[in-house]
């Protein structure tokens, strides 16, 4: 069964965040459950998620699974619905990288980031619109990255992931347009989380460098010249949820404190 917070009263306003164990899906779920929503949490770390719930301020529940197995998915909804109602948000923050030569990334690691950074996400998205169509309003928000409009070496299966998640919004979004249901995407640069650190690892392995020589690598591609907080991608997050106006956006988020 999945832990949660029991409700009384009026229905809630819910929410639903992949990825929610650490990092910017921690940060998102706080700040949705700050604004006054019931948060469903999901990730694969049962203890992860029940910190990021320790760190919100209302109804949480906690649900561990594999984003990238299909009937995970439709138990995820299920649960979510059979405790609380609809999604009236769904965030899809779940994601991951792998970093490679084109020569050297090989078919695991390409399927890998497909299924994680793609299929998943649209999983989410196909499982969520139809409450979202019917009761006229709904806010679709899937963490991206740059990557998803540039190219850079070293990444290709995570930039093509992202490239195609972008474009997913985008269809989706223009498909929902009369119907009250937004879908948006958030486009940051390196954030300061557990996955960049890994990304730190990468360079400090392959090149010698040291570990502040390779934050500072990753901080002098952002306008601002430094990494991107998680709290700045949960603003961006926000504001695609409290204005229904923006749709079919990719929203750029570099550090220089103004989502573009």
């Amino acid at each position: 069964m999945p832990r949660s917070t029991v409700i009384s009263g009026a229905p809630p306003r819910v929410a639903l965040v992949t990825g929610a164990g650490r990092g910017i899906g921690r940060e998102i779920a706080v700040r949705l459950s700050r604004e006054g929503f019931a948060v469903a949490l999901t990730a694969r770390s049962a203890d992860q998620l029940a910190e990021t719930a320790g760190a919100c301020v209302g109804p949480t529940m906690c649900l561990a699974a594999d984003i990238t197995d299909a009937a995970a998915v439709e138990r995820l909804f299920e649960d979510v619905e059979q405790a609380w109602g609809p999604a009236e948000v769904l965030v899809a923050n779940a994601g991951g990288g792998v970093s490679a030569r084109v020569t050297r990334t090989t078919d695991d690691d390409w399927q890998r980031m497909l299924d994680l950074n793609l299929t998943a996400p649209f999983r989410c998205i196909r499982r969520a619109i139809p409450s979202m169509v019917e009761r006229g309003t709904g806010r679709i928000v899937v963490i991206a990255s740059i990557a998803a409009k540039i190219g850079e070496p070293y990444i290709a299966a995570y930039t093509a992931s992202k490239h195609g998640v972008l474009g997913l919004v985008r269809s989706a979004a223009a498909e929902l347009a009369a119907t009250g249901v937004t879908v948006n995407a958030i486009c940051p640069g390196y954030v300061d989380t557990p996955m960049t650190d890994a990304t730190v690892f990468g360079i400090v392995e392959r090149t010698g460098r040291t570990e502040d020589e390779a934050r500072e690598i990753l901080a002098s591609k952002q306008p601002s010249g430094r990494l991107i907080r998680a709290d700045e991608v949960a603003d961006a997050v926000w504001s695609c949820v409290a204005d229904g106006s923006i749709n079919g956006q990719g929203v750029d988020v570099l550090g220089d404190g103004v989502p573009a």
